[in-house]
Formats: structure tokens, sequence, C-alpha cells
């Protein structure tokens, strides 16, 4: 007996101390997110700002419309955790192009993930605006990607580590195709769709990018890197050629430097000094005027951008966001909930404040229910009287496309993805794959339509022809859809849809936008068609929980110590394509989706 007294005594001890770890654990955890969440308030409440200093502009992760809360496949990817928002970013920027206090702006751009054309396009007059303003940026790193060069190509100079080098990747447009797994597992597959462009299906049935695809991307692409060199090659002072040149054959300039990336980059004018990390901070405090060794005098773009003043009493222009694919219901972190989307909706258009909307979209689409009922929510604004205007971000495609044809006007980025007018039914189905390991099914129905949807038990050529019919029509609805908004015959609007995509340049050519420009001109668009002379903004949102907003907290903290490998890359890779699954959730399945634009890269 004294020896069950004594293991249960041990065990008793052993629990306890667990208990206490347990206990101690999740207290420090506590700790540690109250600490997130209140350093970093505690620095936005110091807006104090001196005469001189430099304003810090330092974007990290991806450049987004509205920050989320990143979901659990996001997590397991290993790819960054860190979001900048873009209206946040263009608001410090022009605020402090107008503030007498600061004279520059220190560009570090090294922890930028890829970036939207588009909303490198914004930022990018956003600086040009600030050196208009007879100021200076100053643009540091230890290396460039493409993206962090084109923020960094406006600067007044250009500074690179002696180790460093500029890495100009062109764009490229691709997916990963899984017909040689799915065959392997004896997996059918049956896709109903409309549009020889539409390419959204194309990874399930294909092992590789077909012909019409591959000439409609390759367009894209190319009109994209024409307008992304064009601009770099004028911020620099230098021919299309000789940066064009220097990204194709980037081996060849780096033999001629003898293998030194830095001098290679400095050759190509690229950059303006090769500058170690002692010698750039020398150059920040002479321009702040701090003392010797001491850091250079700043303030983050973050810290320095004042919380937005409450929209005053009277008329205003809503602007809801709608980022992400599309879905119904409530909306999971990155996603349109067609529910949550018709509540804003309905709220914009009850309020006698508000007097005009626009519809920021950066999608590429989604479910056709879902995309049809936004598109009636806003027909409903319309028809209140209040002027509806769409501001497309970097993609606005597909049922992205949908939602917004029913607005008054359609503003885009020139470099905005959009169209891919098209719709397709998508069903796999399991039998073969059961066959080959010994299972068979058989059983009775009352009718050919009574277990046509079991996965495991085939496709039934009834159940292949309602699919196509009902493809057929949601199609047309695209296109009188689209017609009606457009002031265009459902025939014209077949001849540039059949699912495939234009830049926003090329749409506004085909009739598909109405002018090019950033979410600023939508909004002033939408005040002068509502009457207005003095207006306010209001953007309108669902509000975050307590809950998110302490994981994006957690998140920016966390970011700075997640090492991005190649592994994580891959792992990245296919967790975006996973991820993509969640826009599969219409109730006809029935999918107005743009495969190609969630693959630029």
């Amino acid at each position: 007996m004294a020896v069950f007294r004594f293991f249960r005594s041990l065990l008793r001890g052993v629990a306890r101390f667990f208990a206490f770890l347990r206990t101690s654990i999740l207290n420090l955890l506590l700790l540690a997110l109250i600490l997130a969440v209140a350093l970093p308030l505690v620095d936005a409440m110091r807006t104090d700002v001196a005469d001189g200093v430099a304003l810090l502009f330092a974007p990290a992760g991806a450049i987004v419309e509205r920050r989320t809360p990143a979901d659990p496949l996001t997590l397991l990817g290993g790819g960054s955790l860190a979001q900048t928002r873009l209206d946040d970013t263009l608001r410090a920027i022009e605020q402090a192009a107008d503030d007498d206090r600061i004279s520059v702006l220190v560009l570090d751009p090294s922890s930028l993930g890829n970036a939207p054309p588009a909303a490198l396009e914004d930022i990018g007059g956003a600086l040009a605006a600030f050196r208009d303003a007879g100021k200076r940026i100053v643009a540091t790193s230890r290396s460039y990607d493409r993206d962090q060069y084109y923020l960094a190509s406006f600067a007044d100079e250009v500074h690179l580590h002696p180790l460093g080098e500029v890495t100009l990747r062109g764009y490229a447009m691709s997916s990963s195709y899984y017909r040689g797994l799915l065959d392997r597992l004896d997996v059918n597959v049956h896709v109903f769709r409309v549009g020889d462009k539409k390419e959204a299906v194309e990874p399930l049935t294909r092992t590789d990018m077909s012909p019409a695809a591959r000439a409609v991307n390759q367009q894209t692409v190319d009109a994209l890197w024409a307008r992304w060199v064009g601009r770099v090659a004028a911020n620099r002072g230098l021919p299309p050629e000789a940066v064009r040149g220097y990204a194709d054959r980037y081996d060849e300039h780096l033999a001629a430097a003898g293998g030194d990336s830095a001098e290679a980059a400095f050759a190509g004018g690229l950059v303006d000094a090769i500058s170690t990390d002692a010698e750039i901070g020398a150059l920040l405090r002479d321009l702040t005027g701090a003392q010797d060794e001491a850091p250079y005098r700043r303030i983050a773009a973050d810290a320095y951008l004042a919380p937005r003043r409450p929209t005053p009493p009277g008329d205003v222009v809503a602007v809801i966001t709608a980022a992400g694919p599309i879905i119904s219901g409530g909306p999971p972190a990155g996603f349109v909930g067609a529910d949550s989307m018709a509540k804003l909706l309905r709220q914009a258009r009850s309020d006698t404040a508000v007097k005009a909307l626009v519809l920021r979209v950066d999608s590429p689409g989604g479910g056709v229910m879902a995309s049809s009922r936004i598109h009636q929510r806003l027909a409903q604004v319309r028809q209140a009287g209040k002027p509806v205007v769409v501001s497309m971000g970097a993609t606005a495609a597909s049922g992205g496309y949908w939602i917004s044809a029913g607005a008054d006007r359609i503003w885009a980025a020139p470099t905005t993805i959009t169209g891919s007018i098209g719709v397709f039914a998508v069903l796999p189905t399991f039998e073969d794959s059961l066959g080959a390991v010994g299972v068979t099914r058989d059983g009775v129905a009352t009718g050919p339509f009574a277990d046509v949807l079991d996965p495991t038990a085939g496709l039934a050529a009834p159940m292949a022809r309602a699919l196509q019919t009902g493809v057929d029509h949601a199609y047309q609805r695209f296109l009188e859809t689209v017609g009606a908004g457009r002031n265009m015959s459902a025939e014209a609007v077949d001849a540039v849809a059949q699912g495939r995509i234009w830049t926003g340049a090329q749409a506004l050519d085909v009739g598909l936008v109405d002018a090019l420009g950033s979410l600023e001109n939508a909004i002033a668009d939408a005040a002068e068609l509502a009457g207005l002379g003095r207006f306010g903004v209001r953007h309108m949102a669902d509000e975050l929980s307590m809950e998110a907003r302490l994981l994006l907290t957690l998140m920016d903290q966390l970011d700075a110590h997640r090492p991005t490998t190649l592994q994580a890359r891959l792992r990245a890779r296919f967790v975006n394509d996973l991820r993509a699954l969640g826009a599969f959730s219409d109730p006809k399945r029935l999918y107005a989706l743009c495969e190609g634009c969630q693959g630029l890269r």
C-alpha cells in the first residue's frame, strides 16, 4: 500500500506541475497579446512630429485593400503574415507631402512582398506627388526585386548594399495542373463551361495551358511588363530597352561586372550609389539633423498617420470595399460574403446622409448566385436615386465584373485585371477510383435525378445535359447583365467575353470600363454625379471583432520572425491553390471565377 501511495503522490505532483506549467504558459501568452496590442497603440499615439524628421515608409508583406486575419492555410503555408493597407499608405504619403515638418521620405521596401501592379501604380503616384511638392525621397535596401524596385525608382536617389542585387524579373501567369494526378487516382472530372478562353477549369482537365489561354495570358503579361518598363525607365531617365535588357540578360550584366551584382546594377543605371549601412546611416543623419552616431530622426508611416477624422455632418459619399473571392453567406477572412455585402449596401441605401456610393472591387469572382445577389443590391441603391460608381483595384474579373457591371460608371487602373466574362461548372466523381480497389455501387431510385450528385456513382447523361444547360443560361444572364449596364447588345458583349481577361487600359478600349484612374477619382466622379459641392467620405465595413484585431496585431509582431525559405515558398504556392477552393460554394455549382487572375506573379 505504501508503494501505491507513493506513486499516487508522485502522479499528483506531476499533475500539479503540468497544471502550473499550463497556467503559466497561458498567462505568458495573454501578456504577450496585451503587449502586442498595447505597444503599437502607444506608438500610434505618439504623433508629435519635430521639424526636419524623415517619414519612414517601409511597407511589409502584401498590399491589401483591407487587412484581415490570416486563415489557417496561410499560416501553414509559411508565407508572410504582414499586410500593408493601400488606403493608409496613400493617406500617409499625401499627408506628409503637405506637412512642412517633413522634408524627406526614406523608402525601405525590403519587406514588401509581391504587390498587384494596380496598387504599385497608386503608391507610385503618391510618391511622385511627394517629389513634386519639392521634397526628397531616398530609397535604401540590401536588395530589390521587381515590385520593390518599382517603388524605389520614384526616389531621388537609390542606394544598394555592396553585397546586394537588383533582380527585375518580369511578369508571369501560371497554374498548377492536376490532370495527371487525377488520372493516376482514376478521378473523373466533368466540366461544363461557356467561353473558349475561360481557363478556370483547365488545372483539373489539362496537364498544360491551352493555346487559347496561353495567347490571352501572354498578351496580358506583355502589356503589364511594357507599362512597368516604361514607367521605371522614365523615372530613371533610361531608355526602355536598357531596362528590359538588364532584366532579360541579367546573366550577361552580372558576368560583365565580374560577378558583382551591386556593381552590375550601378553600371546599368538602376542605382545611384553602393552604400554600406554605416554610409546610408550617415547620409540620413545629415538629412535629418541628427547627431553623430545617433539614429537618424524619423517617424514610421503607421505612427505618423493621423486617425481618420469622423465624417462631418452633411452629405457623404460612402465607400464599400469588396475584396476577395465572392461566396454566399458571411465572409471568412479574405472573402466577399453576399449576405454581409447586402447588409452594407442596405445601410448605404437607407442612410439619408449617403448621396452616392463607390464600390471598390478587388475580386477574381466566385459563385454566380452570390455575384448576382450583390449586383441586385447595387441596383436597389441606384433605384433609390443614389449614383453608384465602381473603382476597380488589382482585379475585378468574372464575378468581380458581374457585380461591377450595374454601376453608373466604372473606373479602373491601367493595370487592373478585369473581364473574364464566362461561366463554368465542375463536378469530380470517383467511381473509377473506387472500382480500382474493388468497390462498386448499385441501388434503386425513383427517377434519373434521384442520385445524380453522388460523387461515388458517376454522372448520368441527363444530369450532364442539365448542368450544361444551366451554364449556358447563366452565361446568357451574364451577357444580358453586362449589356444592360454597359448599353451594349448581348452579341457585342459576347465578342469581348468568352472568358477573356483584359487589362484596365484594354478594357477601356473595348467598352468594359469608362475611365482610368484611382479611388479618389471615382469618389470625385460619384460626388459630381450626385451634384454634391461640399461632401464627406465615409468608409463602410463590417467591424472586426476584438479577436480579429488581436490576431492582426500578433501577426505583425510575429511576421518579422518568420524566415522566408524555399520550402515556405513552395508550401505557399500549393496553399494558394487549396485556398482558392473556398470560392467553390455556389448552391447551383455555377461559377464566374478567373483562375488566371490568381496566377499572376
